[in-house]
């Protein structure tokens, strides 16, 4: 899924604002699709937005003096705000669709909204919960690439899945129909919603709506909703404004004008 813009202006502050990305090693793409490191800012904002998003992600925090978890947070299907008590680095490592089951043991669908900590999977990423917790933000990375391939079972049947899924997934973020995507890739429909379900955590659809409001918040302003709503493909402005409010929890032109549901404490108990 595209990078969200930073260019939303007034109060509103993504969290992907703060984020500096960092290279997933070759070794390591199967299982990661994207990683970020958000560093400890010396001046908080006063909330961060966390907009939905399709990937399962492994969080390495650390909030100073000396408390830090690593945790794993499902496909996010609400926009969040939340506070910080104190600051913190975040390291985030975003997996690869189809990636799930072989990193955590469990299907993504499990994961659907959930946060829980990294070392309760039975997957072998579990087993590098420690060294994680352990490791500079810069060298969890590199630890990884060392040492996971060679503790992950990988035939070709599970390979195919996820470049199938993969496939799939970038024909739907880029507004291809369910159908047409299902007829290119020479599958059903059905069995394209359950690869969706067990790889990612989202049906299609679900995927899709989450790939239109990720794109519309990289407009620069609540002036150009008409034209960001034809272009994304909804049927009209209101079409467009109903599911970004189902999404993000507040109305678009009240979202671009920094009108923010009120923030909540940032925790890192799991939920779910």
């Amino acid at each position: 899924m595209d990078p969200v813009s930073t260019r939303l202006a007034g109060p509103v502050r993504l969290a992907e604002t703060y984020e500096r990305p960092l290279g997933v090693p070759p070794s390591l793409r199967s299982w990661f699709a994207a990683a970020g490191h958000i560093p400890i800012q010396l001046r908080q904002p006063d909330a961060l937005t966390h907009i939905p998003t399709a990937a399962t992600t492994v969080i390495l925090r650390r909030q100073a003096p000396d408390h830090q978890d690593v945790m794993v947070i499902g496909p996010r299907t609400r926009a969040s705000y939340h506070a910080a008590k104190a600051p913190a680095s975040c390291l985030r490592l975003r997996i690869a669709p189809g990636a799930v089951r072989p990193l955590l043991g469990v299907a993504a669908a499990e994961m659907t909204d959930r946060i829980v900590p990294l070392a309760e999977f039975p997957g072998p990423l579990a087993e590098f919960t420690d060294r994680i917790l352990h490791a500079a933000a810069d060298g969890v990375l590199p630890l990884l690439e060392h040492q996971l391939p060679q503790r992950i079972s990988d035939d070709p049947a599970d390979r195919s899945r996820r470049a199938l899924l993969s496939d799939a997934a970038t024909l739907v973020a880029d507004r291809i129909g369910v159908s047409e995507v299902a007829a290119r890739l020479a599958v059903s429909e059905r069995q394209l919603r359950n690869l969706f379900t067990s790889g990612i955590g989202l049906s299609p659809k679900h995927f899709a709506r989450i790939s239109r409001v990720r794109r519309l918040l990289s407009g620069p302003d609540a002036a150009l909703l008409a034209d960001l709503a034809a272009d994304e493909g909804f049927y009209d402005q209101s079409h467009m404004a109903a599911d970004f409010r189902s999404l993000m929890g507040v109305a678009p032109s009240r979202f671009f004008e920094g009108r923010l549901p009120a923030p909540v404490p940032c925790t890192a108990h799991p939920r779910g």
